[in-house]
Parts: C-alpha cells; sequence; structure tokens
C-alpha cells in the first residue's frame, strides 16, 4: 500500500464509505487496475484522492481497495449472443460472401481491363486500379471505426448520425479513391479510359457497400451483387460473352447499389425519434481517432495483395494470380468476425468467475489459440474449394499454403487487436510487415530472390511477434471492459 501521508480519520471515514458505494464492484475485480479505472469513470482524479482518502493516485487506492474487499462476483454470467445462434453464423456467413463476389467483377469486366502494356509489362492501368481498390478499402475502414462510434451510442439518434457520418465519408472517400488513383496514374505512364471507368465504378461500389454493410444490410447487399455474379460465371465459362453483356452486368451491380445506399441513408436519417430517446449533440469524435483504422486497413490490404498478386508484380505474364489464397480469405472474413465474437464473450464469462488474475491471463491465452486454430483451419478447405476451379502453379501449392496459414495467423491477431482497441499496435505490425515485402519485391536489390520466399520469411516474422503481442496486452483485465 502506498501513501501519501499518514491517514486521518477523515480519511478512513471517507475511504469506508467508498467501499460501501463500491464493493460490489470491487469484489468482482481480478485485479487493482480494473478497480483503477472504475475509480477513474467515478471522475476521481489524482489530486481528489489525495485530498480525499490520503493516498497518492488512483493505482494506490486501487491496490488499498482490491486488498480490503474479498473477491465475490454479483453478476450473472451474459447470455451468449453466438452460441447456437443460427442467425448469427448466418449473418456472418454472408458477409463472407459478399466480401468475395466483388472479385467476380474483374473476371467480368476483365477485356475492358487487358490494355496495351505498360509499367513492369503489366497491362496500362494496373497499378492504377490497385491503387484506387487500397485507398477505398483503407478509406472504407477508417470511415466504418467512424460510424460504428455512433451506433454504439443507441437509439434513432444515434443510427441517424452514423447515417449522416457515412454518406459525407462515403462521398469524400470516392474523391479520394480517385484522386490517389489518378496520383499512380500520372507516376505509371496513364491509363485507357476504360480502366478510368472501372475505377470510378469500383470506388463508387466500395463507398456504397461501407454503407450497407455498417448499418446491416448484408442481404440487401448480396442481391443486388446478383447481376455481376452471373456475369463473372458466365464470363468463366465462355470467353465469347459480349461485351455490351458485361458492360449491362457491371453497370447493373453498381447502379443496384447505389440505390440501395441512398435509400437506405434517406430512411435513417428520415426515422422519428422515439419519445424517450436520447440526443447526441456534440459528441462527435475527432476525424485523426479514426486514422490508425484506415491505415490498419491498407496495411491488411497491401498484405493480401501481395499473397494473391506478387508473382504477377514481380513476373507480369510469367507469374500467376493465386486466385485460391483470395478466395480463401475474402470467405473467411465472415466467419473470422463470428469468431471474434466468441472469444469477446469467453474471456468476459470467464473475467466474472475467475477470482485470480494469473488464472484469467492463462484463459486469454487458450481462447486467443482456439480462435486462431478454428479459423485456420477454415482457411484450408476454403482454399482447396478455390484451386478445384483456378488452381496454384505447378509446384507452388504447400508454399502457396504454408503462407496462406501465416497471413491468416497475422490478420486473425491484427483483427483482434483492432477489435479491443489496440490498434496501433496492429498498424505497426501489419505496416512494417507490408513495407517489407514491398522492398523485398520491388527493389532491384532482391530481384534474385524468390517472391514466395521473401513472402514466407515477412509473414513468418510476423506471426510469431504479433499473437504473443495479442496476448499481452489482452491478458489485462481492463482491456476486457
Amino acid at each position: 500500500m502506498t501513501e501519501l501521508s499518514r491517514p486521518t480519520r477523515e480519511h478512513a471515514d471517507a475511504l469506508e464509505e467508498l467501499v460501501d458505494r463500491l464493493g460490489a464492484d470491487c469484489a468482482a475485480a481480478v485485479h487493482p487496475e480494473e478497480i483503477a479505472a472504475l475509480l477513474e469513470s467515478e471522475g476521481l482524479n489524482d489530486r481528489r484522492i489525495r485530498e480525499r482518502y490520503g493516498y497518492a493516485d488512483s493505482f494506490a487506492l486501487a491496490e488499498e481497495l482490491f486488498g480490503r474487499v474479498p473477491r465475490a462476483h454479483h453478476r450473472a454470467p451474459a447470455p451468449d449472443p453466438g452460441a447456437g445462434s443460427r442467425t448469427e453464423l448466418l449473418r456472418c456467413l454472408v458477409r463472407g460472401i459478399v466480401f468475395t463476389l466483388p472479385a467476380l467483377a474483374f473476371v467480368l469486366g476483365s477485356p475492358f481491363l487487358s490494355g496495351p502494356p505498360g509499367t513492369r509489362g503489366l497491362p496500362a492501368g494496373t497499378f492504377t486500379l490497385l491503387a484506387g481498390a487500397l485507398c477505398g478499402w483503407a478509406w472504407s475502414q477508417a470511415l466504418s471505426h467512424r460510424a460504428h462510434f455512433w451506433l454504439g451510442l443507441g437509439g434513432p439518434p444515434g443510427r441517424r448520425a452514423a447515417a449522416r457520418a457515412l454518406a459525407r465519408g462515403a462521398a469524400a472517400g470516392v474523391a479520394a479513391s480517385v484522386t490517389v488513383a489518378g496520383g499512380v496514374s500520372l507516376l505509371t505512364g496513364g491509363a485507357p479510359w476504360p480502366v478510368w471507368v472501372f475505377c470510378v465504378g469500383q470506388a463508387g461500389y466500395l463507398a456504397c457497400a461501407t454503407v450497407l454493410l455498417v448499418l446491416g444490410h448484408e442481404r440487401a447487399l448480396l442481391a443486388a451483387l446478383l447481376p455481376v455474379t452471373v456475369g463473372g460465371v458466365l464470363s468463366a465459362l465462355r470467353d465469347d460473352l459480349p461485351e455490351a453483356w458485361r458492360a449491362a452486368l457491371l453497370g447493373a451491380s453498381l447502379a443496384a447499389v447505389l440505390v440501395l445506399a441512398v435509400l437506405t441513408v434517406l430512411a435513417e436519417l428520415g426515422a422519428r425519434d422515439e419519445e424517450s430517446a436520447p440526443r447526441y449533440p456534440s459528441l462527435s469524435p475527432p476525424l485523426w481517432s479514426s486514422v490508425p483504422y484506415g491505415l490498419l486497413g491498407l496495411g491488411v490490404g497491401v498484405l493480401v495483395m501481395l499473397a494473391i498478386l506478387a508473382d504477377v508484380l514481380r513476373d507480369a505474364a510469367l507469374g500467376s494470380i493465386a486466385a485460391p489464397t483470395a478466395l480463401a480469405l475474402s470467405l473467411s472474413m465472415g466467419p473470422a468476425e463470428y469468431l471474434l465474437g466468441r472469444f469477446r464473450h469467453r474471456t468476459l464469462g470467464r473475467l466474472r468467475d475467475l477470482t485470480g488474475f494469473a488464472g484469467f491471463r492463462t484463459t486469454v491465452a487458450v481462447e486467443l489459440a482456439r480462435g486462431m486454430l478454428c479459423y485456420l483451419a477454415l482457411l484450408l478447405p476454403l482454399a482447396w474449394l478455390g484451386s478445384l476451379a483456378w488452381p496454384y502453379a505447378p509446384g507452388a501449392e504447400p508454399g502457396r499454403l504454408l503462407l496462406l496459414l501465416l497471413l491468416g495467423a497475422t490478420l486473425w491477431a491484427a483483427l483482434l487487436l483492432q477489435a479491443f482497441g489496440r490498434i496501433w499496435a496492429a498498424v505497426t505490425a501489419c505496416g512494417l510487415a507490408a513495407g517489407a515485402e514491398l522492398a523485398g519485391l520491388l527493389l532491384p536489390a532482391f530481384a534474385g530472390v524468390d517472391a514466395l520466399t521473401v513472402q514466407l520469411a515477412v509473414c513468418g516474422a510476423t506471426a510469431l511477434v504479433l499473437p504473443p503481442l495479442a496476448w499481452a496486452l489482452l491478458g489485462r483485465a481492463t482491456a476486457h471492459r
């Protein structure tokens, strides 16, 4: 126990009053830091604690309360929103499918994208498309974080504020994606006009899809993707599909997504408040608070893009696209959300039941390993499913599958850290990994090194560091409050 001075009678009386008032919550704590967080939430800063209770700071007072109040848990276990919930699992599976189907737009639009050779022997405009896609993905992650802040406040006012933020952010995101794509186009020698049309449509789709996904309209988005899905399948089966049909099917899906997004936003903005609904006049979070979520989206996007296109970026026409990797990662994103929810529920449940901090850290390690193993076990059959239609290059399958597992471990740990607000740890790890892979694949000094070797080394190192880091950060009880 750390004291500022010898406690007076007034300090002792105030402490007894505090124990009576917060005793139930202190009894449920598994570590003094939990009580320190509780004291801060009560508005007790260090100055007030010194004056009222005679302790140096909130941590010293928390240690005293932790030792004084016996461990007892007054809270009943919360119901598991995912256990046995077919609705929640189905929703996550639908989201995984929705993340995957847009890739068929590239199959359907391939005749419009196969222009004359450009930078590194790739079709002109390739880097323009990739830059626009990465910018749009990063922007959508930052925008989702901002919108979920409003949704977390609850009620019609919260949904209306989220819809307003999504509408403004989606328009700005389209402008940002097209601007970034334009800058890259200037640096790489320009892009044909069909590529520009596709790039603008890609930016519009990402913006509108973000609106629908954040506001919970996954099934409507799935229905809107039906034209491009049918067209992509037809295009894969026959090469002579008329270009007019291709353009019409692409345009139909894009128009449907745009109309649905606009109607959804208008419906949310026009919804009437309930009589007792709260209002949130001046709670807007600063814009910079969403920046790390966009940076994480960019880092993860680069890692996934390189896992799929590294051979093509290195060897142009001689390289091959790792389509099974693309299918496995995109389909797995929905189930990954479900597993993240299960991890949160299980750790919170154990936090209520345990009376020791060491046991909780063990629980976090077990649940983290369980969630990661379940996710990795899902990736392999999904990759096998993709290889039936688009096999890996001959002889590359073992290495590609190992890379998929290493990247899966990295993504799982990064998503877990993001879900619990430890965003900068995930940003740093994924950013360093993305930069290292880009350097190893594009710099002349590494021209003699196989692209897959570079990726295995970088993803292997990241997969060894990030999960233990996640355990170290999430093993603290205060990370789960």
